[in-house]
């Protein structure tokens, strides 16, 4: 399957728990003040791959604790991303997504967008909301500002609400 995206890192260590690939997704309609990756936003950027290839890339490394899906906006291209972070749980690898949507926003989409429920039914770790250029503080783990929320998918999806991890 096709996505485009704005580029990867190989081994990240700020994108999360462990040695990480990051997937850099190209498309965000949130246009945050002082959003780092600014670049991203235009629908039409970036480079269009195949999610084999990005597979491939992720999977050959064996220090790769897990992979990050940033942004751009993930949820924006929520099919290929599940196909993707699909394969790269069946390898064994921990999978994170930024949205600039809330958990809650989330939720509501995938009640009429499919694959944005079948991501969030994937993705160990959420780091959901705008960036905020008035709360934002270099002292925060994974994220930008103190709005954002690091938030456990898994134990959300099973109590009903917005569990907060523990970095």
């Amino acid at each position: 399957m096709k996505i485009r995206i704005a580029g990867t890192v190989s081994e990240s260590i700020v994108d999360g728990p462990g040695l990480r690939f990051v997937v850099f997704t190209q498309g965000c309609p949130h246009n945050c003040e002082g959003c780092q990756n600014p670049e991203t936003h235009d629908f039409e950027g970036g480079k269009v791959v195949d999610t084999d290839e990005l597979y491939a890339q992720c999977a050959d490394d064996p220090l790769h604790d897990g992979v990050t899906f940033s942004g751009g906006e993930p949820f924006c291209q929520a099919e290929a991303l599940y196909e993707l972070g699909s394969k790269l749980k069946k390898h064994g690898l921990h999978l994170m997504c930024y949205s600039g949507w809330t958990y809650e926003e989330l939720l509501k989409k995938a009640e009429t967008e499919e694959f944005v429920g079948k991501l969030l039914s994937i993705t160990d770790i959420l780091v959901d909301g705008n960036f905020v250029l008035e709360k934002r503080s270099l002292s925060l783990k994974f994220r930008g500002s103190e709005n954002q929320r690091v938030i456990d998918v898994q134990q959300s999806l099973k109590k009903g609400y917005a569990v907060l991890q523990n970095v």
